[in-house]
């Protein structure tokens, strides 16, 4: 039973589990969230090393990347961590901090050219969107106007600037 559960059905997916594919073989997991709680599960079947993370928080999934990423590393897994959204980051560094620091951490990011992240217009634009539907609409009109400077030939961020 076990190893069909284990056996891609479509791309990557299991019977109910998501699969670590090409660059993960062997990694299994699954995650899932409701309203203030969030949870990941990663599981490695050749070797039986795996962690789950549950967090009494809507940045759950994100803080659980981190944390198996570390212990990934101190127990020295075979794991190749797939790039993390920097938008999760991002929105979970303006909540704690403000905008000012997580538009910092978007320029770290950019400057450094960092493999960890994807970084596109996208996540500037899920940032903004996420100030809006907080009312922080100022700073929400800085973060797109930054996404306008920095995708200048893009008409979606102009469109999201518009809109806010």
């Amino acid at each position: 039973m076990t190893q069909q559960m284990l056996t891609p059905q479509i791309e990557n997916v299991g019977l109910g589990l998501f699969l670590g594919g090409k660059n993960n073989p062997g990694q299994f997991g699954h995650n899932g969230a409701d309203e203030g709680f969030q949870a990941i599960l990663t599981m490695f079947s050749d070797s039986g090393h795996g962690v789950v993370v549950m967090a009494n928080s809507d940045n759950g999934v994100t803080i659980g990347n981190y944390l198996i990423k570390s212990v990934a590393r101190e127990y020295a897994w075979n794991n190749t961590p797939e790039k993390q959204s920097a938008a999760d980051v991002l929105m979970f560094i303006a909540d704690l901090k403000g905008t000012p620091a997580a538009l910092q951490k978007y320029s770290d990011i950019k400057k450094s050219g960092s493999s960890e992240y994807e970084l596109d217009e996208g996540a500037l634009n899920q940032l903004g969107y996420h100030l809006l539907q907080s009312e922080r609409n100022e700073d929400a009109i800085r973060v797109f106007k930054r996404n306008v400077e920095d995708y200048p030939t893009s008409s979606n961020v102009y469109d999201s600037l518009g809109e806010a």
